[in-house]
């Protein structure tokens, strides 16, 4: 068995496992395949009786053989529906906790990894990816069980009539095993390549039409089509080559088995080997062989599908086995007092890039607000993204309270922190739901509209269609953009956390609302240690401590009368946008 062989026997054996619990349901199915081969077979079995019927037209044998059709095939539909239902409940239910794992991994997997992946592809994997193993867990299955066990009844009918006369059928099953694995090699090789675009035309597809007024702004209509035309004509050409080649395996077994059949009758035209066999008992022989015909190119076919199935499966376990965030800290206070250090922490993206921040040593006591200012791309929202650990240093350490924030549980760290970013994230669900989000869930009405009322929210909220249980579209798309920013705000306000962080969270604002605004920070800044990022330099004079970052290193500290006097880097800033305002 060759590494590409085990590997796929492990995936085999890794889905069997969620089978497991189901295997009631998986027991009747095969039970039910039983009695649909038993049917199947018992009915190339009657042929015999019939042939006697025929030559011996009594009452009784009328009786019997009208009979035995109808009981035959109640028998076999009773076997069908058992067979595909019950195969159908095991993969629904597979298919279900798959999906499942695979969301739940993805939101415990580190933001790196959302880094390195398209989101549309990350989608894919969740719908397309999935449902391919479904294919390979449902149908394909029902397929084997229900055709192999019809093979398999057929073959023993034919033994226990005339063993000879089966060596001669069975002799080109050889020929038709290297045309089935000739087959499956390629569908696997194809089934990936499917998976792969369909996961480009996901992405491809997403990325316009989230980003559709970009598209419209900038007659970008004629690029997206062009390039969702590729990944799509990409995506058809790996199904055509999926298609023809089953097209013609199908065939090619169908012919091997009608070589066999014609051999079978050739040979049995011979009295020798014919013995002494009834008229009956030859046609029974015969519809024996022929009916194999049938299941033998169901099963060879069904490879395409176990295949497809496997690729995906390979790839929906290979998300499932990314490594999740670290998270093995045992620390859970209730509430921290919010003093912050940064000791000589450096940092990088990824090990092959250069370092993003260099030597960071900083001290900020509990209740302190300061400001992070900079040119773009000096490492402001990266230094940031480090205390609720998004990303992990590894230089140095950043401490809470004395206490190193790999210490703590993730759960009970970012329960310290409050997010307010430029890039506000809202779902499509109503205003209160979106302000009291996830732990915040079970907060009173009394609560959010407070929370609301602090960030100058309440007054277009009460003009709404339906007040707080207004929904808000896909991202809050009913909504401006300083009405955004200021439910992300009352998101933060309901939350009370002790650490505040406010990354460029004014931005989207125009000048009244940021004014409304800079007196709801204000408040909410109160007792707490608030990390401000600002790109306008007028919204962060009041803060008690200004940082001013250049090309990942702090390279000033102080109060904004301090740092105008030094006239340094953050003078040059302040007069920059003085002359610009002007």
């Amino acid at each position: 068995m060759n590494q590409a062989e085990a590997s796929n026997w492990q995936t085999y054996r890794r889905l069997l496992k969620y089978v497991k619990p189901f295997w009631i349901a998986f027991s009747l199915a095969v039970v039910g395949n039983i009695i649909y081969a038993a049917a199947s077979t018992g009915m190339a079995a009657s042929m015999e009786y019939v042939i006697e019927a025929i030559e011996n037209p009594s009452a009784q044998n009328r009786i019997m053989l009208t009979g035995l059709i109808v009981g035959v095939f109640a028998f076999r539909g009773v076997g069908t529906f058992m067979g595909q239902y019950f195969i159908a409940y095991v993969g629904r239910h597979v298919v279900n906790a798959l999906r499942k794992q695979v969301f739940d991994r993805l939101l415990a997997l580190p933001s790196r990894y959302f880094d390195n992946h398209a989101s549309g592809r990350l989608v894919s994997k969740l719908t397309f990816n999935v449902e391919q193993v479904a294919d390979a867990t449902t149908s394909a299955v029902t397929i084997l069980l229900r055709e192999g066990l019809t093979i398999v009844g057929l073959l023993i009918f034919m033994v226990y009539t005339n063993w000879k006369l089966t060596l001669v059928f069975v002799a080109i099953g050889p020929l038709i095993g290297l045309v089935v694995s000739y087959a499956s090699k390629r569908f696997r090789k194809i089934s990936r390549r499917i998976q792969s675009s369909m996961g480009d035309v996901t992405h491809v597809s997403s990325e316009s039409i989230t980003g559709y007024r970009v598209v419209r702004t900038f007659g970008g209509e004629e690029y997206e089509r062009e390039r969702f035309a590729d990944v799509a004509d990409r995506t058809m050409k790996q199904g055509l080559k999926m298609a023809s080649t089953q097209a013609i395996a199908t065939p090619v077994v169908q012919v091997l088995v009608a070589f066999a059949i014609a051999a079978l009758v050739w040979v049995m035209l011979s009295p020798e080997i014919r013995g002494t066999m009834t008229t009956g008992e030859l046609v029974a022989f015969i519809t024996a062989a022929a009916t194999m015909a049938k299941p033998i190119r169901q099963v060879t076919s069904v490879h395409s599908k176990i295949q497809k199935g496997v690729a995906a499966a390979h790839d929906v376990f290979g998300t499932m086995d990314e490594e999740p965030e670290r998270d093995d800290g045992q620390y859970a206070p209730e509430r921290v007092q919010g003093e912050i250090r940064f000791d000589d922490v450096r940092f990088r993206y990824q090990d092959n890039l250069d370092d993003v921040l260099h030597h960071i040593n900083l001290n900020i006591p509990a209740g302190q607000s300061v400001a992070l200012v900079g040119r773009s791309g000096s490492g402001k929202s990266t230094m940031v993204s480090l205390l609720p650990r998004f990303y992990e240093y590894y230089q140095g350490r950043i401490l809470i309270d004395g206490h190193p924030i790999t210490e703590f549980s993730l759960s009970a760290l970012r329960a310290q922190i409050a997010l307010v970013t430029q890039n506000v994230v809202l779902f499509n669900d109503t205003i209160a739901a979106n302000i009291a989000y996830g732990s915040l869930r079970d907060r009173s009405r009394e609560e959010i509209v407070e929370a609301a009322r602090k960030a100058h929210a309440m007054e277009f909220i009460e003009r709404m269609p339906e007040g707080l249980d207004t929904m808000v579209g896909d991202n809050g798309v009913m909504l401006s953009g300083g009405q955004r920013q200021r439910l992300a705000i009352a998101r933060a306000l309901l939350k009370d956390a002790p650490i505040l962080i406010l990354d460029e969270a004014t931005s989207a604002l125009d000048t009244e609302s940021e004014r409304h605004i800079q007196e709801a920070l204000e408040v909410v800044m109160e007792g707490r240690t608030t990390l401000v990022i600002a790109h306008r330099l007028s919204t962060i004079e009041k803060a008690d401590r200004i940082l001013v970052m250049e090309s990942g290193q702090i390279v000033e500290d102080g109060d904004h009368r301090q740092l105008l006097e030094a006239g340094g880097a953050y003078a040059q800033l302040h007069q920059m946008q003085f002359s610009e305002g002007e």
